[in-house]
């Protein structure tokens, strides 16, 4: 199994290219089951997810040719990839693949809407808590669906003639439960209208990606979503916006480690809430063309509170990398987790390097200190481990990361580019 090492103390500069999203090519690689014409994704990242997914296509149907990497883009940076499911062979997601990867489970919408039926099995995923299935039935159950669970899997039946259109709020909001809804909407009859619906951009770059297909989608971006449904769906081509969890990520090791670091095909608007939070604590951050600079020389780290919130807000996923920043400010900050219950586990994790972080309900209280020290670490899900990178690049001496194969799952060639400014990363192999 591999592992990272780190040697901490290094400055970062230099340029980080910014991959495509994860967190959008997987919902859009899934709209290709929409379509018996051909869609294009751009600026697809090369990710352990993205060939699960592809793995799990293929078993419905769809033909996936790679054109490698993209145009005016160093070697090995995201691909082009053709999906194309000129008919659906099965309709049922199998547990051994479903459960690898919670997303998977979203094949549930096009599969019901173009094929009338679908048994997919519950879904796997990182365990950061229980994510129910609930909002995701509820909204297809509301647009005309049967639904039964038995032995593990969701059996989900169209009426004669289809999906119907209808009026569905969701009483919490899912950034899943809006793709899949929404996608399912596509080609129902008549018009859908979701309230309470996510707003993140990876939701309106999905209806974008709809609307090139031939979709009629609109307010995607707003709480309130509408899809005229139409009888069929074309090809297209389309881009996979930039990850904003990785810039991100990528601005807060700056902010950790120090250093002067361009992040290249990314967008501030992205991600405000999360910059603004990062300028708090003493970065300095500029948009440049066609990406960000982030720049921290000398100065401490200031304590800065978050709460984690539906977009707008301050996103889940960059929580506990903002906590590895926020281990070695001057003073006190607080992080309350109010999307999922128990995305704490790096707290243990970033204890062994020497920070101090006490626990309250979803709240946590981090003590600043002056120094961190390298440790052997275990990665505990795909954010967390990313967390114990960061402290690793600040902490003195040596950090090794185990379980690095959540890190594959969401960072492309992460261990690249930070060598890239000047870290001291590598993967050892056991």
């Amino acid at each position: 199994m591999d592992r990272i090492r780190i040697v901490g103390g290094k400055e970062l500069r230099g340029v980080i290219p910014i991959s495509g999203a994860k967190n959008a090519a997987l919902p859009l690689m899934i709209a290709s089951l929409l379509t018996s014409d051909t869609l294009t994704l751009e600026n697809v990242p090369h990710l352990a997810d993205v060939e699960l997914l592809m793995r799990i296509l293929g078993n419905h149907g769809v033909d996936v040719a790679v054109n490698g990497r993209r145009e005016r883009q160093e070697d090995g940076y995201s691909r082009t990839i053709h999906f194309t499911c000129r008919t659906i062979v099965d309709t049922t997601a199998p547990y051994e693949l479903v459960s690898k990867m919670r997303a998977s489970f979203w094949v549930l919408g096009p599969l019901l809407a173009r094929e009338g039926r679908a048994r997919v099995s519950l879904p796997g995923g990182c365990a950061i808590g229980t994510r129910p299935v609930d909002l995701f039935l509820e909204g297809l159950a509301a647009l005309g669906a049967s639904i039964e669970i038995d032995a593990g899997y969701v059996n989900a039946t169209a009426p004669a003639g289809g999906l119907v259109g209808t009026r569905y709020v969701f009483p919490k909001v899912s950034v899943g439960a809006t793709h899949v809804m929404m996608m399912a909407a596509t080609l129902a009859r008549g018009t859908t209208v979701i309230g309470n619906a996510a707003r993140e951009p990876e939701v309106v770059d999905l209806a974008n990606c709809l609307n090139a297909m031939g979709a009629k989608v609109t307010g995607a971006g707003t709480s309130t979503i509408t899809i005229e449904g139409v009888t069929a769906l074309s090809g297209a081509r389309h881009r996979v916006l930039p990850d904003r969890i990785e810039t991100g990520t990528y601005a807060m090791a700056v902010a950790m480690a120090g250093g002067d670091v361009t992040l290249q095909n990314t967008d501030a608007k992205l991600l405000d809430t999360a910059l603004e939070a990062i300028r708090r604590s003493g970065a300095e951050i500029f948009e440049v063309e066609n990406g960000l600079r982030v720049v921290r020389n000398g100065g401490g780290i200031k304590p800065v509170d978050v709460v984690t919130d539906p977009f707008p807000g301050f996103p889940t996923d960059l929580q506990a990398q903002f906590m590895g920043l926020m281990t070695m400010s001057s003073g006190v900050s607080h992080i309350t987790e109010t999307i999922f219950e128990n995305r704490f586990m790096h707290v243990q994790e970033l204890a062994r390097l020497g920070a101090k972080i006490s626990l309250s309900g979803q709240t946590a209280k981090i003590e600043g200190v002056g120094r961190l020290r390298g440790a052997p670490v275990m990665a505990t899900d795909l954010r967390a481990s990313v967390s114990l990178v960061i402290a690793g690049l600040a902490a003195e001496g040596e950090t090794v990361v185990s379980r690095v194969y959540h890190l594959d799952r969401g960072f492309e060639r992460l261990e690249e580019k930070l060598t890239r400014c000047g870290a001291i990363v590598e993967r050892v192999s056991e």
